[in-house]
């Protein structure tokens, strides 16, 4: 079975082609990073008029890539959700009307249930179940994934997510956009300890996380007198480093509750090489194991949302067929269900 993908919802374009058979065909991804980087941030209207522009084009670009036609397909899958309402309008609308044409179904996918379902697409995927560390954009959530669609919330963000926390420390230290990755950058080229950050909600005895301190934390000290430019490098170290130590310590919690033994780690933050090299050691030590989606399916993407539709799709999910165009800007992951 041959599943086209689409992903359009923020700020880059997606389009891959899953065959169940033989896996990842071919997979496009547009940035539109240089487009918002003079406004500091994602303008929903000019995303989505981003959107209408380069999904044509990689819709036949991946196709050319796995010698296929667009007739060879036997489905679509698209993000319905969450994310901005006129984005995940263009490629709801375009997967819908091409699965009209063609007499295939179409099916709606959960934007994060496709990063949390990702690493699977790896040479060496983990088998159910697992805990989940999902850390994708404005979500942190730890998951218990025993199946597809078989989740249960163990904890997460009470207020800015790990990303958000990046991207705001980001532009309170002078850096563009995007932040966290710039920030992430900068920070390996500092030294902790001169800085004493908080570790929120560390020792709070659940799963629960809280960033919006520790960016607060971070305004203080800019904003004090003797404050240096010259001294964000060892303060993104700093900030880099309590993140980690928080989502460290809360993925193994987590598996000690649970009993599990294998972790996976998805979502833009989840390539962070100081978080890997962490959850790496400290699982070593304990001979647990932790699993990462390949690096360029870390951020958005359409071949995760192509996987997660042909999981779906296989386990027997029923898509209604009509044309109508299901998007949910606000989805909470923990309301989608076991395939029937």
């Amino acid at each position: 079975m041959k599943v086209l993908g689409i992903e359009s919802s923020c700020d880059e374009t997606g389009v891959a082609l899953y065959d169940t058979e033989r896996g990842l065909l071919g997979h496009r991804v547009h940035s539109q990073i240089d487009l918002h980087a003079a406004y500091g941030g994602v303008v929903p209207e000019l995303a989505s008029r981003d959107h209408i522009r380069r999904l044509p084009l990689l819709v036949r670009e991946t196709l050319a890539d796995a010698g296929c036609a667009l007739g060879e397909l036997d489905a679509l899958a698209y993000t319905a959700g969450p994310g901005l309402a006129g984005a995940l309008l263009v490629g709801a609308g375009m997967a819908e009307a091409l699965a009209m044409a063609l007499g295939v179904p179409a099916l709606p996918v959960h934007h994060l249930e496709g990063h949390l379902l990702s690493p699977l697409l790896a040479a060496d995927p983990p088998a159910f179940p697992f805990v989940a560390l999902l850390v994708s954009g404005g979500h942190t959530q730890l998951m218990r994934v025993s199946g597809v669609g078989e989740y249960e919330l163990l904890g997460e963000s009470l207020d800015d997510a790990a990303g958000e926390a990046f991207d705001k420390t980001a532009k309170l230290l002078g850096l563009g956009y995007p932040g966290g990755p710039q920030l992430a950058r900068l920070a390996e080229q500092g030294t902790t300890g001169r800085f004493r950050l908080p570790r929120p909600m560390l020792n709070s005895g659940d799963l629960d996380f809280s960033f919006s301190g520790l960016k607060t934390a971070v305004l203080n000290v800019v904003s004090a007198p003797g404050w240096h430019a010259v001294d964000a490098v060892d303060l993104a170290a700093d900030f880099q480093q309590a993140v980690v130590e928080v989502l460290v310590r809360k993925a193994l919690a987590a598996l000690r509750r649970t009993g599990l033994r294998h972790l996976v780690v998805a979502g833009g933050v989840g390539a962070n090489r100081q978080l890997r090299a962490q959850l790496d050691e400290a699982a070593r030590r304990r001979g647990w194991r932790v699993y990462y989606p390949e690096p360029e399916l870390c951020t958005d993407n359409g071949a995760m949302i192509a996987f997660a539709g042909a999981l779906r799709l296989a386990a027997g999910e029923r898509v209604a067929g009509d044309g109508e165009i299901r998007i949910r800007p606000r989805w909470p992951l923990t309301e989608l269900v076991k395939p029937v």
